[in-house]
């Protein structure tokens, strides 16, 4: 689904208002998704990352549709703000130099394989985020992580790091899925 540029102005404006609204109130900003075009009240999963100096500052998402995508933003702006618990929330001081990213999602689809390197030959550098799960452990990586990690092994391997896995990590129960994303900046 590719939004217009006037959707994806409403969306940032959203993110913009509910950060704005969390630290006015406390609270992400209420929003009713009827009031926007239909294409925002679809139901999709999203994450929004916020930075300042090109520093990651705060990123909070879901890889499950939940609510409405106006709905969503509004709730993951305002989480990635005040609830990422690598960075202490949001000052005032800090609002004027955000700069907000919204990432929308594709459904996640499994990948086949029968070893690591066939898992590798079938990523897809800069269109692939990808989703690994092996037991109780899970990790994300979205698209946009390529632009650090430009090769698939070490893309995999960091992947398995933030899973709680070491690099070389390999079982026969390891499951991958991949998406796709939309990027709003």
């Amino acid at each position: 689904m590719l939004l217009t540029k006037e959707h994806g102005d409403t969306l940032l404006e959203i993110a913009k208002q509910s950060i704005k609204h969390g630290l006015d109130k406390g609270k992400p900003l209420a929003v009713e998704p009827q009031d926007y075009a239909e294409e925002l009240q679809k139901l999709r999963a999203t994450f929004v990352t916020l930075e300042i100096n090109n520093n990651l500052r705060g990123c909070i998402g879901t890889l499950v549709a939940q609510r409405p995508l106006i709905s969503d933003v509004a709730y993951h702006a305002h989480a990635a703000a005040f609830s990422d618990p690598r960075f202490p929330g949001l000052k005032s001081n800090e609002f004027p130099q955000l700069d907000i990213h919204i990432s929308i999602l594709s459904e996640p689809e499994p990948i086949t394989f029968d070893s690591e390197e066939h898992l590798i030959q079938q990523l897809r550098p800069g269109v692939d985020g990808l989703i690994l799960t092996e037991g109780f452990r899970k990790g994300t990586f979205l698209p946009s992580v390529w632009e650090s990690l430009t090769e698939p092994t070490d893309f995999l391997h960091h992947l398995k790091q933030k899973a709680g896995l070491p690099p070389n990590y390999w079982s026969n129960t390891l499951k991958v899925e991949r998406y796709t994303a939309e990027y709003i900046s």
